[in-house]
């Protein structure tokens, strides 16, 4: 008998994953130049129409940044703008009535553009740890501070994003929201490198246990049905981080369904990470071009560090695009209008390459 060559094993096929969103589907982080909610949805649906976001506007002021816009998601805890930046107040002031202002109107100009829309519909909200590291308390120390007051202010944006979640549901009866939560500031909250008011210290780090029970807090909250509200079944919830090194295994211990990550700033020291991620059945949002004005490569050159990740990784090529869609690698508030558009439409080129051309 003749001894036949051992065939050479087939690559591994990741896990696969829920069905967050169409394979090769590009989004945007969140943030958009310009202070026209009714433009901005509408850019969004014409350049992302297989995962659209609920855009943010920065440049309309405080109350539509990162924080300003969590904050009036912190139920029954009101905030207000002082000279050092939000702080917790007894009553709800004009500072927050003008943030809960501008939310309002971006969701009309949402259900406008919207009407009829049937899919996914991603809702980035500032995170838990970072609204934490950045809101003070009314003595003036960060929240972060204060065990008790973290544990009230995760509670209350739990609360406060669950009901965000049903609102989408019944502007949009045929959206599936899917939360974002923002963490920017939790590599620096479990370094501890989170200044004290005077800038002379720095609170204590966070151990990633609780980091992680934290944010799987928020996400119970926000993911289960609003009685009498119509969230429905199908909500997810995932966290942004674009800092580098982001923290994989706190983002998955806490139940994050997707993860979404600057590629740009992604090195092999993260690979253990990510592929741990996608055996475990997360999907990924990687961002693949800069936040702010630069020359655009072709779509082809700009997926060719997914692919090679894809190769470290050893998955299989034709689940690339099953498991990973693409965004801007962060925000783009701080670029023009004009590099926004072509940021937009050259990674949903991107995200169709990557089920094209996956190898």
């Amino acid at each position: 008998m003749t001894d036949r060559p051992t065939p050479a094993p087939a690559p591994p096929v990741a896990v696969a994953p829920a069905q967050l969103w169409s394979p090769g589907a590009a989004s945007g982080v969140g943030s958009l130049p310009g202070d026209d909610p009714l433009e901005a949805a509408r850019l969004v649906f014409g350049e992302l129409p297989d995962l659209p976001h609920l855009p943010e506007l920065p440049a309309r002021g405080a109350g539509a940044g990162i924080v300003g816009r969590g904050a009036t998601f912190l139920t029954d805890l009101p905030v207000d703008l002082q000279p050092a930046g939000w702080r917790l107040v007894n009553r709800p002031g004009r500072d927050l009535r003008r943030a809960r202002d501008l939310l309002a109107r971006d969701l009309d100009a949402l259900e406008e553009i919207a009407d009829g829309y049937v899919g996914p519909l991603k809702l980035a909200v500032a995170g838990p740890w970072t609204l934490a590291a950045s809101v003070e308390l009314p003595r003036g120390h960060k929240v972060l501070s204060d065990p008790g007051a973290v544990r009230d202010l995760t509670e209350a944006l739990g609360e406060g994003i669950a009901q965000h979640v049903a609102e989408i549901s019944r502007r949009i009866p045929g959206a599936r929201p899917l939360v974002q939560l923002d963490e920017p500031a939790l590599p620096a909250v479990l370094l501890g490198h989170i200044p004290t008011p005077s800038g002379f210290s720095v609170l204590a780090a966070v151990e990633d246990g609780t980091a992680a029970d934290g944010i799987a807090q928020v996400i119970a909250a926000a993911t289960r049905p609003v009685a009498g509200r119509g969230a429905g079944p199908g909500a997810a919830a995932g966290v942004h981080c674009c800092a580098d090194r982001p923290p994989l295994s706190v983002l998955r211990r806490a139940g994050a369904a997707f993860f979404s990550l600057d590629g740009l700033a992604l090195g092999q020291a993260d690979d253990d990470g990510i592929g741990e991620a996608v055996e475990a059945g997360i999907r990924l949002l990687i961002g693949v071009v800069p936040g702010t004005d630069t020359e655009l490569s072709v779509p082809g050159r700009t997926v060719e560090p997914l692919r090679s990740l894809w190769r470290r990784l050893g998955f299989s090529a034709e689940s690339l695009g099953k498991v990973v869609g693409v965004t801007p690698a962060c925000g783009l508030a701080g670029a023009s209008e004009r590099y926004a558009r072509a940021a937009l439409r050259h990674v949903r080129e991107v995200g169709r390459a990557l089920v094209e051309a996956p190898e």
